[in-house]
């Protein structure tokens, strides 16, 4: 499986994802919350993981038990795109 960095959106192999790893782009943290299959900005605690721990700076990287590469990445320009279509279908009018 292959993913995005969530900040610059370079690519990244998933084998390529360890702890502390980083982007060899922009030095962004690869296991965070921001890039995970998990991330949902919104749900508890951001994720839809129920057993996750409490992280507090998603972008930052952690040890995760429950982290899975996400295919789709949030970079900061998509998270707030696919926030506002949210928020456009919520509020819809008929």
């Amino acid at each position: 499986m292959r993913g995005a960095c969530q900040r610059c959106g370079a690519e990244v192999a998933e084998s390529a994802v360890g702890v502390r790893d980083v982007c060899e782009r922009c030095r962004a943290y690869l296991h965070c919350c921001r890039n995970c299959g998990f991330y949902e900005p919104g749900a508890h605690n951001d994720c839809r993981e129920p057993n996750a721990e409490v992280v507090a700076d998603k972008e930052q990287g952690n040890f995760c038990e429950y982290f899975r590469l996400s295919s789709a990445p949030r970079t900061a320009g998509s998270l707030a795109s696919d926030t506002r279509t949210k928020l456009d279908a919520l509020f819809r009018k008929k």
